[in-house]
């Protein structure tokens, strides 16, 4: 499974299991848009951690944050070639 395919993966599972509707899944999705809200964003940090082993967000500016889903997939990519050197 690509690291892309697991983001998606783990973004369908809580919304699903939140009752949440979400639009296609696209790069250009952005995520405040969503019914993506800060309980399942917390989840979602959650579980990308136990796959990783890394939480990108303890050391980012609040500049730095995603705002597309394609930002959230780019960081997480980053994070785990960082954790992988």
């Amino acid at each position: 499974m690509t690291l892309r395919s697991t983001v998606i993966a783990e973004i369908k599972a809580i919304t699903r299991d939140h009752d949440k509707t979400m639009p296609p899944l696209t790069d250009d999705m952005v995520l405040m848009d969503t019914e993506f809200d800060s309980l399942c964003f917390a989840l979602f940090v959650a579980r990308m951690e136990d796959h990783l082993g890394v939480d990108p967000f303890g050391t980012m500016e609040v500049a730095d944050l995603p705002v597309t889903l394609g930002d959230l997939v780019a960081l997480y990519d980053r994070a785990a070639v960082t954790e992988a050197a």
